[in-house]
């Protein structure tokens, strides 16, 4: 749907909101993972280990009220500009999956995101940027705690407790939790989404399955390993995943090839 590497954008949020957090609780300036992030040589931050991220990521993600959250990741997408394009992350969507969801909307179909990312975090651009209202996201969710504030209006705390891990099999888990039917056509890009594809070709009927595959490193990234792609830890697409599209009959979407354009300002 949007430019994933060389870093998941939501991370790169988290990070940004590292120094804020420091503000408030001065003592993590001393401490990692928050030390390295700091130090913003993404170089050094790249070798986080996953644990680290995931600290960032629930430090930063969890421990405010709900709408608290939405403006504060509202300011962020308006103001945060990709290193490469400098330009808006919402600005490096992809054109041609843009003309997909119009093409099933204009067809009377629904069309849904169903993300490894934060539900929350997606939640607040979907519906301006892809024309998908908040109640048909599904993504990866922590819980909720309900409350009052001094005034006594009640509000919600987002809980660092995860409730949905909506990647791998937690991607059709939370489609049947959240949606309740199975798919008419669905696409991914990665290991991630192998067991959504699988769930929605074993339905009744017509039914799509397509992955994309970033193998345009001028015009985007060229990763994957497969097809002799450079191997990645973000969006890994490996040769495995790409056997098991040809031989069952999913279509695999060449960048480099398939798509004239890939941003809607190039």
């Amino acid at each position: 749907m949007w430019v994933e590497h060389p870093i998941y954008s939501q991370l790169i949020y988290c990070f940004d909101r590292v120094p804020a957090l420091v503000k408030a609780r001065p003592e993590l300036a001393k401490v990692e993972p928050f030390k390295t992030v700091l130090t913003g040589d993404f170089e050094k931050i790249g070798k986080l280990p996953l644990r680290a991220i995931e600290e960032i990521a629930v430090a930063t993600l969890t421990g405010m009220d709900v709408e608290m959250f939405q403006a504060e990741v509202k300011a962020w997408i308006a103001g945060a500009r990709d290193h490469r394009w400098k330009r808006p992350y919402t600005d490096l969507i992809y054109l041609p999956m843009q003309e997909v969801l119009t093409l099933f909307r204009a067809n009377g179909y629904k069309t849904f995101i169903v993300t490894g990312g934060g539900q929350d975090f997606v939640r607040v651009y979907s519906e301006r940027v892809y024309g998908i209202p908040p109640e048909q996201v599904v993504g990866s969710a922590v819980g909720t705690k309900y409350g009052y504030d001094k005034n006594g209006k009640p509000f919600l705390t987002k809980e660092p407790k995860l409730l949905l891990n909506d990647n791998n099999a937690g991607k059709p888990e939370g489609i049947h939790l959240e949606i309740g039917r199975r798919p008419r056509a669905a696409f991914g890009n990665s290991t991630g989404d192998r067991q959504m594809l699988e769930y929605t070709q074993a339905g009744d009927g017509a039914r799509l399955s397509m992955l994309v595959l970033h193998d345009d490193g001028k015009r985007e990234y060229a990763y994957g390993p497969a097809q002799g792609l450079p191997d990645s830890k973000v969006g890994t697409f490996p040769q495995a995943l790409y056997d098991e599209a040809k031989k069952d009959g999913w279509f695999v979407i060449s960048m480099k090839d398939d798509w004239r354009r890939i941003f809607a300002f190039e």
